[in-house]
């Protein structure tokens, strides 16, 4: 009988075009950051997505490897924006450098949750460029179009509680749109949308959803100085955002220790 993870990389493979195969970069690490910001253009075009954001799939080429990236420059600010809902937001801003200060902050922490991100021009335009996740589907698709379920729960459900703990740091706007998150045939989850995030609120937009964390993790956050948020995130991020951050960092960390006096240690934290 197959295993899970194979029937999930033969169901990716179906929906993937098979070029995407020739791309070699792991989506971590200096190598890949290298080849987004090195490796020539080939072609820049539309893709079918749903984001709000009108990004670009870019093919690129090193010399040896084609690989695909995501492009965003959406740069919009206004004192006050109505959505179609009706709801109002003050201060709206959605910006493709949240995106780049999305991707300095997991590295900071060790998080290996936002694929690599670097700032590049292309032709006229300067934006986010994020490495494609090959073969990935989104967790929209694996949940309520698939209904392909995880062969180790207890892994899935950790990789979940970490994003949800990056995902009330970095008051992340659009945590009901599952289609952000990306999916691997190794069960690996990653999240590609940030730029609508980083918001001045200084308290946790879910409290409820932080419920176990990873002790990893947690170290840290605790580790972490408001100085290195300003060395590392300083440049996409203006000094009312970073300290904001720095309030929800230290919410997290009290909430932390509420779960494990409430829960015990066993309940509240994982390896």
């Amino acid at each position: 009988m197959m295993s899970v993870a194979a029937i999930l990389s033969i169901l990716l493979q179906a929906v993937v075009p098979s070029q995407a195969s020739v791309c070699g970069l792991p989506p971590h690490g200096v190598a890949s950051e290298e080849f987004l910001k090195n490796a020539k253009i080939l072609t820049v075009r539309d893709f079918n997505t749903m984001a709000v954001t009108r990004p670009k799939k870019v093919e690129l080429h090193d010399g040896q490897r084609t690989c695909y990236a995501v492009f965003k420059t959406i740069d919009e600010r206004e004192p006050r924006k109505k959505f179609a809902n009706g709801r109002t937001e003050l201060r709206f801003s959605d910006r493709y450098q949240y995106e780049l200060a999305a991707y300095e902050l997991d590295k900071l922490l060790g998080l290996g949750i936002v694929p690599p991100v670097v700032e590049r021009r292309i032709y006229r335009e300067v934006g986010s460029l994020s490495l494609w996740v090959e073969d990935s589907i989104t967790e929209q698709e694996r949940l309520k179009v698939r209904g392909i379920h995880p062969p180790d729960v207890a892994r899935w459900n950790n990789q979940m509680y970490t994003i949800r703990l990056l995902e009330q740091l970095v008051c992340h706007t659009d945590y009901r749109n599952i289609s952000n998150l990306l999916v691997t045939p190794v069960w690996k989850i990653y999240n590609i949308a940030f730029s609508r995030d980083f918001r001045r609120h200084k308290r946790l937009r879910r409290e409820d959803s932080l419920v176990r964390f990873s002790r990893p993790v947690l170290d840290s956050l605790r580790a972490l100085s408001r100085n290195q948020l300003k060395t590392h995130l300083g440049r996409w991020l203006s000094e009312e955002q970073i300290d904001s951050l720095w309030v929800r960092r230290g919410q997290i960390l009290e909430l932390a220790e509420r779960r494990i006096a409430e829960l015990g240690e066993d309940a509240a934290l994982f390896d």
